[in-house]
């Protein structure tokens, strides 16, 4: 029956635990020494044990002595990252274990916020104290964007620390008004236009992406944009040409690898002057 506790305490730990912290919620040397004779925990180091099914991602953090960090961290937590990280990024502090660079992107910068000896994964805070210096500005920025979305942190609480000049232009720039990646890079994309650029607004029952100046409508299709839901995309679009606004619908492919022919489109539109409410009226 003991077992069964233990079992399930360390699955409530994500699978992933500290030998020094079941020991202080009341767990014998005997009682983990039993269990992993009989097979059903694994010691993945001196000092930490694990399920046989635990995350492998934890595992190996707390084998290597590292917590996961930076976009690893982020795609865990649901954050937008501009593309899966091809290794995982792993926070290490200086002069502490780290594993090797070649299978894992190790960040060694003193972490903005001090790491629980018994967490294998970084403070949001840290996370996106790291984006901010391994990312370009513009995927950093979404993915900050990203997370103030999703309310994980908040402007307002993250004005209080002290960040690097990468992180302080973020915070200068971010908004919780994003919900995806592609919307926060129009933002410094389009700022020459000095233009108003709306995200997420709501027009006629439905969001769009990005309102440009009074009625030009740009809307991003993702992978989730066929079935019904492109149905209903034609349905709206339509509605919306009925009330006076110009729709550009562009693709994910589009957005990210052929954005110079975007914004040729968007210029020539506003040179049209179909981002102004007065053309309805021409």
């Amino acid at each position: 029956m003991r077992h069964d506790e233990l079992i399930k305490t360390i699955s409530d730990g994500d699978g992933v635990m500290r030998v020094a912290r079941l020991r202080d919620l009341g767990f014998r040397r005997t009682v983990l020494a039993s269990a992993l004779a009989a097979g059903r925990l694994e010691r993945v180091r001196r000092g930490w044990v694990a399920l046989p099914n635990a995350d492998p991602l934890l595992a190996s953090a707390a084998r290597r002595g590292v917590v996961l960090t930076c976009i690893t961290q982020a795609r865990r937590l649901g954050l937008w990252v501009h593309e899966a990280p091809a290794c995982p990024h792993v926070g290490a502090t200086p002069g502490g274990a780290g594993g090797k660079p070649d299978t894992i992107r190790v960040h060694w910068a003193r972490p903005l916020l001090p790491r629980n000896p018994d967490v294998l994964v970084d403070p949001i805070e840290n996370v996106l104290a790291i984006v901010a210096e391994c990312e370009p500005h513009e995927q950093a920025l979404a993915t900050w964007d990203s997370a103030l979305n999703k309310g994980l942190v908040t402007l307002e609480g993250l004005a209080g620390y002290d960040w690097r000049p990468a992180a302080r232009r973020l915070l200068q720039e971010a908004t919780p008004f994003s919900d995806a990646g592609l919307e926060t890079y129009l933002r410094p994309r389009l700022r020459w236009l000095r233009q108003p650029i709306r995200i997420q607004t709501w027009i006629e029952g439905h969001r769009v992406d990005a309102l440009i100046g009074e009625r030009l409508v740009l809307q991003i299709d993702g992978a989730h944009h066929v079935g019904e839901q492109r149905s209903e995309d034609i349905r709206h679009d339509a509605a919306l040409r009925l009330m006076g606004y110009h729709v550009i619908r562009i693709s994910y492919h589009q957005m990210m690898h052929e954005w110079p022919v975007v914004q040729d489109l968007i210029m020539r539109a506003v040179a049209q002057g179909l981002h102004l409410a007065s053309r309805r009226r021409a």
